[in-house]
């Protein structure tokens, strides 16, 4: 299934949701995502852009098959046309981690973000916090006409929209996520 989303990077959030009340849109939360992230041994889902994400959201885990569609560039510099995503709910973080490990998956690494999220109607405004990353603004939308509506009602300029995923944020700053095994709040933990 397509996931219709983009992202405008370096915001400021406070000014942001500030936007977002003046609009009309309602917080929903604000909360802490842990997740880990699984691909084969020889990381062939990483090689076309895709991977196996398993998050705790709090009140509910989720386990995401996520693939770019379009890749051009795995460089951040160039936009995908768009992404997949089939995601269904779990019941338990650590031992969805223990089955995919046993089936033969390897974790990637494990990160955590903050969001906070609004919502106009059927658009969703997520301002997301990640270690070593400025502050970002996703819309997803149902349709790339609501995504093209929640731009216009935010006063953001269309052709400052990234259409790619957070990994490809952490490469336009210099960071290769893989060559980390946790990236968090508290520090980034190297692989090697």
């Amino acid at each position: 299934m397509e996931e219709i989303e983009v992202k405008f990077l370096n915001i400021d959030p406070v000014l942001m949701e500030n936007k977002l009340k003046a609009i009309g849109a309602k917080k929903i939360f604000e909360k802490l995502y842990k997740r880990r992230t699984f691909d084969y041994p020889d990381l062939r889902l990483h090689k076309k852009g895709a991977w196996i994400r398993l998050r705790d959201e709090g009140e509910k885990v989720t386990l995401t098959y996520k693939e770019r569609i379009g890749v051009k560039t795995f460089d951040g510099k160039t936009n995908d046309d768009s992404m997949e995503e089939v995601e269904i709910i779990v019941n338990d973080f650590v031992k969805t981690a223990e089955l995919l490990n046993r089936m033969g998956f390897i974790e990637k690494f494990y990160e955590e973000n903050k969001r906070i999220r609004y919502q106009l109607k059927d658009i969703e405004f997520d301002i997301d916090f990640w270690p070593q990353l400025d502050p970002y603004l996703e819309i997803e939308a149902p349709s790339w006409e609501k995504i093209d509506e929640g731009i216009k009602l935010l006063g953001l300029n269309p052709e400052d929209k990234k259409i790619f995923s957070t990994n490809q944020v952490y490469k336009l700053k210099g960071i290769d996520e893989l060559d980390y095994k946790e990236i968090t709040f508290k520090g980034m933990i190297k692989r090697f």
